[in-house]
Formats: C-alpha cells, structure tokens, sequence
C-alpha cells in the first residue's frame, strides 16, 4: 500500500461529504471568484479530504433519500470524522438552470438549493466541479480547532491524512463523467 498525504480538507455539509464517499454524487457546485485568472476558475486545491459540517445543512435543500443520516446542530461538533478525499478532474461553467435540471439524477439536491446557488452573486459564474471521489481505509477523528471554524471552504490541516490504499467510491466514474459531459454539451447556453 502506497503512502500518499493530504494535508488539506474542504468544508461541505455532511450529506453532501457522504454522498462524494458512496458514490451516490461525483458533483459540487461553487461560484467564481475563488480564484480566477485570465478569466479561467480554479480552486485552491484539487486534491482534498471532505471535511463535513451540520450547521448550515438543510433537510429541505435535499432529496428525501438523501435524508437518511441528516444531523442538523446548533454548533460544529468538537470533533470532526474524516472519512473520505477527492480529487477534481473537471471544471464546467454552468451557463443555464436547464443544465443542472438535466443532471437531477446524479445529485442530491432539490431546487431551492439549486436556485441560491445561482442567485447567490448573480454576477460570479456557477461552475459544476466532478470529483473522483475515496474512502479512507479507515476514518481519522481530528479535533474541531478554532483554526477551522467560520465561512471558509478550504481547512489546511495540522497534520495530513494518509490516503494510500483508499476504495474509489464509483467503479465507473469515467462513464458517468462523460455521461454528465455530454449532457451538459446537448444543452442550450
């Protein structure tokens, strides 16, 4: 088994981190403006542990079979499980609802999620990110630091994750991937 460390995790609600680790959604939504340059959208890292957070969940904003383990808490727990990582392979620009309305099966995400994704600065782009996701060998529980609180999506951890001999979380991920491509393409701008 290879030696591989990740020493950086992006903070998503925890429905949405074990959908990624089960294979139930290779997707995550993001706006611009993270990182841009020449007018191209980058994130910060394309490797990175899913670190899971409840405050902000919504059972609402998900799927009634997403729903089963949906935790809602006043306050970020003291510690945080880290079971899973993932790896970005592609970055489309979402130019159209009807793009994301196409792609409902391979989400777990209702519409009113969906819309404040796009009202949210209307003027950053939305951008689809698909990402190869992993299950640890074994969950690592770190604690909940100050250094990782708050409204940030990227937490560089104080000691990295191996990730060596982890279990892809779709077998065929580049079938879907093309699939959801090609999806995307078919549709009007």
């Amino acid at each position: 088994m290879t030696t591989q460390f990740v020493n950086t995790a992006l903070k998503e609600w925890d429905t949405v981190c074990r959908a990624l680790q089960t294979g139930k959604q290779m997707l995550l939504l993001r706006k611009g403006g993270i990182h841009e340059d020449e007018g191209r959208f980058e994130i910060e890292h394309r490797k990175f542990l899913f670190f899971p957070t409840f405050l902000h969940q919504n059972l609402t904003m998900l799927k009634p079979d997403a729903r089963d383990g949906f935790v809602q808490l006043s306050a970020e727990p003291e510690k945080i499980t880290l079971a899973g990582w993932g790896e970005v392979t592609d970055i489309v620009r979402v130019t159209s609802r009807a793009q994301v309305d196409a792609l409902d099966a391979h989400h777990i995400w209702t519409a009113p999620l969906i819309d404040m994704r796009f009202n949210y600065k209307p003027h950053n782009p939305l951008y689809l990110l698909m990402v190869r996701a992993h299950a640890l060998v074994g969950p690592v529980t770190i604690d909940n630091t100050p250094d990782y609180a708050g409204c940030k999506s990227w937490v560089p951890l104080t000691g990295g994750v191996d990730v060596g001999g982890s279990t892809p979380a779709i077998n065929d991920f580049d079938a879907r991937r093309e699939q959801i491509l090609q999806t995307i393409r078919s549709m009007p701008d």
